[in-house]
């Protein structure tokens, strides 16, 4: 099972587009998944709202509702390059909680933290990006695989106070978002669940963010991050049944545990990404 996630409705729609056999899945607290698959893996999708602890704590209970091999935070994002395209995927190799810090009379010092991506799905993104032929349209766009920042506020403005900060002490950030440093503090916290995040450049954060989006760059983006999620998705392993040999996937494994007369079998397996079945055999009859 995948467990792809969104911030905005354009964003979900522009998953939930590429899924078949959708049904509605309700978390027993209220939460709404879209359940079905994507290019024949079962996945789940789910929409977290905007900022970081709601990405958290959508992210934290999809883990624990479906057990998922892998989990993908899709969406869009503002440029922080001139270099960047609007349309353009970008694929955090790196993502920052921007807003540590510490503040005194003397001004203010970042104290950041950051995750990196699961090396398997990084590396399966970036033999995609190498072969070029993920996206729907005609033309595919670039993918680019720089770290992005992710913070509490929206920034569209390249002389702003947080687009300074940004330019100051993260400079090595191309994209920034709000969802991401959540959905990757949840990877972390849950025995490092292979996490990633892939984001399509909507607006340049340059002050014409409302001009974008009247001119519908969000879908166009968030359509375009969905193309590569679903092609990511065609080479993740562990859906169920899957055998998956190729070394650019997450790799299933399969274990058997057989009791025999009176013994017993717990789990022995340690932690356990994706579906657990038990099941009794039995008895052989003889003549």
């Amino acid at each position: 099972m995948l467990v792809i996630l969104t911030a905005l409705e354009v964003e979900r729609a522009a998953v939930r587009a590429r899924m078949t056999g959708v049904r509605r899945h309700v978390h027993h607290a209220g939460t709404v998944f879209d359940v079905g698959e994507l290019a024949g893996r079962p996945a789940a999708l789910g929409m977290v709202g905007t900022g970081n602890a709601r990405a958290a704590a959508i992210a934290e209970r999809a883990v624990a509702e479906f057990s998922p091999s892998a989990v993908v935070f899709t969406g869009v994002a503002g440029g922080l390059r001139d270099w960047l395209r609007l349309g353009d995927v970008v694929v955090a190799r790196k993502v920052y909680a921007y807003h540590g810090g510490y503040s005194d009379d003397t001004g203010f010092r970042s104290r950041p933290e950051a995750w990196e991506p699961s090396h398997r799905l990084l590396e399966l993104a970036r033999a995609l990006a190498r072969e070029g032929n993920w996206g729907g349209a005609e033309s595919v766009p670039e993918v680019h695989f720089e770290p992005v920042a992710a913070g509490e506020v929206v920034v569209d403005g390249r002389t702003s106070a947080a687009a300074r900060y940004l330019w100051d002490s993260y400079n090595d950030a191309v994209a920034v978002e709000m969802e991401s440093a959540g959905f990757a503090l949840t990877g972390h916290l849950n025995d490092d669940v292979p996490a990633l995040t892939v984001r399509g450049i909507s607006d340049r954060a340059d002050g014409a963010k409302d001009v974008a989006d009247k001119a519908d760059w969000q879908a166009v983006a968030a359509g375009n991050a969905a193309d590569f999620v679903r092609a990511l998705a065609a080479g993740i392993g562990g859906a169920e049944g899957a055998r998956e040999d190729e070394r650019t996937q997450v790799p299933v494994a399969t274990y058997t545990n057989v009791a025999k007369d009176n013994a017993r079998v717990g789990q022995q397996v340690g932690a356990v990404y994706g579906d657990f079945h038990v099941t009794q055999r039995s008895p052989r009859r003889h003549a």
